[in-house]
């Protein structure tokens, strides 16, 4: 069974993706389309974590990243069952206890519907004003999760002793509602494929092309067997952007777009390689149609996915 989500417009506005009508925007159009999400079945609503972009990056990634703890609670009181994903959270830029007081209040209130996916982040001068540790931020990633693990787990009172951290006797509540809260890893480094093999729930890539998604499969396989992990790996994949139906404007050469049929025959690729979700993306000139083709999406693609 595939399931698929989504990454909201709006809260992230790099140019590799945000659509023009994005920049004037705002909190309503936000929770419309989360409302629509719910409604149609989407399994998450995703956003996104950056701190503060230097001005050398400003031109392509924008400025605008909302907060992805105050975003998804802010969407949590407006949806009923749609999962919330931070992706991902740049966990490295803080420490875990300060994370796990966040993550776990907003699965508390969301009556546990947070994934967190984490990852390794790649601005410089957002480390650095923050005073994190930029050169060895794969390390800090790998110590952060263990770290949440406890942190977010059934304990009141969690305990943690690593290289950088360490933590006990001291309690936090609220508790996450759930029992294990899903920790996705984000990245498509040989590193950050092995950090979600070993340390995942599930695994976010980042920019694979269909081509390169089986061997980088096979390579989570291989790790998780050979160190004897047995626990339940979610896989994704972010597919091409879409439009469902006949476009009446330019949606860009490398959309699918058409008949839901074909679209959907497009997609089931993704189901056959080995992946359990895909995030999925709309071509749009405004909320409207984008929440139009979320709808069209879900009636007419969705149930052909499998």
């Amino acid at each position: 069974m595939v399931m698929y989500g989504m990454q909201l417009p709006v809260q992230s506005q790099s140019t590799l993706y945000a659509e023009s009508w994005e920049a004037e925007a705002g909190p309503e159009d936000l929770a419309e389309v989360a409302r629509t999400a719910d409604r149609c079945g989407f399994g998450y609503i995703a956003s996104c974590d950056h701190v503060a972009i230097p001005r050398r990056l400003a031109d392509a990634m924008s400025t605008v990243w909302y907060d992805p703890v105050a975003t998804l609670s802010f969407l949590a009181g407006v949806t009923e069952r749609v999962l919330l994903l931070s992706h991902v959270a740049v966990v490295g830029l803080r420490h875990p206890l300060a994370s796990a007081k966040q993550y776990a209040t907003l699965d508390h209130l969301s009556g546990g519907r947070l994934v967190l996916g984490v990852g390794a982040g790649h601005v410089r001068e957002e480390f650095e004003a923050l005073g994190a540790d930029f050169g060895g931020r794969g390390g800090v990633l790998d110590e952060t999760i263990d770290a949440l693990r406890a942190a977010l787990g059934p304990d009141e009172y969690p305990e943690f002793a690593g290289e950088r951290y360490a933590f006990s006797g001291l309690g936090q509540k609220p508790r996450p509602a759930q029992d294990r809260v899903p920790v996705w890893v984000g990245g498509s480094s040989p590193a950050a494929v092995r950090r979600a093999a070993l340390r995942g729930d599930g695994w976010l890539p980042q920019g694979d092309p269909r081509d390169r998604l089986p061997r980088q499969i096979a390579r989570l396989k291989a790790i998780r067997e050979e160190a004897g992990v047995v626990w339940p790996l979610t896989v994704g994949a972010i597919t091409e952007p879409l439009y469902v139906g006949d476009a009446a404007w330019d949606v860009g050469r490398r959309t699918v777009a058409g008949k839901p049929e074909a679209i959907a025959e497009s997609l089931r690729a993704y189901g056959a390689m080995g992946v359990h979700q895909i995030q999925v993306r709309f071509r749009s000139r405004g909320r409207t149609e984008l929440t139009d083709q979320m709808a069209a999406f879900a009636a007419e693609v969705a149930p052909h996915l499998n």
